[in-house]
């Protein structure tokens, strides 16, 4: 065989190698793009919260797993907003503020994506996110532990005892609902009878805003009645008259009336969480609705064990 010959075997075998080293890389990969994002979304998590308090459900499909898209060119993003949910959830019945404020972060940039009136809404939750904030920041000023509250966090690969410990530590007094909750009644800094600007105050129209947002994404997760889907205006409307509505004025609820007849269609909510058809935004809804629930479920309890379900 001539050199010419033996550099044509050699080029042939060289590309045989380099093929069955890409399908060996497509079947250890299950040849998605998807899941090496779901590989990032598991270690994201596994970083930000201590892995036994995971609220990620052993239950979920492969499919539940791919459809969490990462969006380019998109300030709202999905994925981010279910990470921030299930890392939420901590011990056995509290919330960490810190991944709850940041699930706000994340639910605002969807609002702001539905236009100038819903963003309107989203500007006063934000002011609200800002005061818990706040006075997270002043707590880490004033204590000897330095910055902990919303800027800390518990450890990795603490014990479970331990991260219980550990919210009851001083300087911790904002970070979760639990531990701000006591901290601002044994301070005295919660009224029952007038308006004051703290934490549980705020915490708590939080809470009713998101029940509003869980039961609007419940309703555009829902199939089609008779294969027709409802508008999402409508369904905005509907969430909000079953919640929000019964706490805010009438004045409130004809702006708030005025900003859902801006709403969009419901091809650019698909676009907006990454998904081409109802059947695969009802997956990716529904986890997310799941998520909120865990956290809403938690913070109720809370608040309701403080008989704080109706702060002026």
């Amino acid at each position: 065989m001539g050199v010419k010959g033996k550099a044509a075997v050699a080029i042939v075998v060289l590309l045989f190698f380099l093929g069955f080293m890409w399908l060996l890389f497509f079947f250890f990969t299950e040849g998605s793009l998807d899941y090496q994002w779901g590989s990032c979304l598991k270690s994201y998590n596994q970083i930000n919260r201590p892995p036994q308090f995971s609220n990620v459900s052993e239950a979920d499909s492969p499919e539940d797993r791919a459809t969490l898209r990462f969006c380019p060119g998109h300030k709202f993003q999905i994925s981010a907003l279910l990470s921030h949910l299930l890392a939420a959830p901590v011990s056995t019945n509290d919330v960490l503020l810190r991944p709850y404020l940041a699930s706000w972060d994340e639910l605002i940039k969807f609002m702001e994506a539905l236009g100038p009136m819903v963003g309107l809404i989203s500007q006063e939750i934000e002011t609200k996110t800002s005061i818990i904030r706040d006075l997270a920041r002043r707590e880490a000023a004033t204590s000897d532990e330095g910055e902990l509250g919303l800027d800390g966090g518990i450890g990795h690969g603490e014990g479970q005892g331990m991260a219980e410990n550990s919210l009851e530590a001083p300087g911790n007094a904002y970070i979760s609902v639990r531990s701000m909750i006591r901290t601002e009644l044994s301070r005295g800094l919660v009224d029952f009878q007038r308006t004051t600007e703290s934490g549980c105050r705020t915490l708590l129209r939080l809470h009713r805003a998101l029940l509003w947002l869980q039961g609007f994404l419940m309703k555009l997760a829902e199939s089609p009645l008779d294969g027709q889907l409802r508008n999402p205006a409508e369904l905005c409307r509907e969430a909000y008259q079953h919640t929000l509505a019964h706490h805010h004025t009438w004045f409130v609820r004809r702006a708030a009336e005025i900003a859902f007849i801006a709403m969009p269609e419901r091809g650019f909510f698909y676009r907006l969480v990454c998904v081409t058809n109802q059947e695969e935004a009802s997956v990716v809804l529904n986890r997310v609705v799941r998520a909120i629930g865990e956290v809403y479920d938690r913070t109720q309890g809370a608040l309701e064990e403080h008989r704080m379900l109706d702060l002026p």
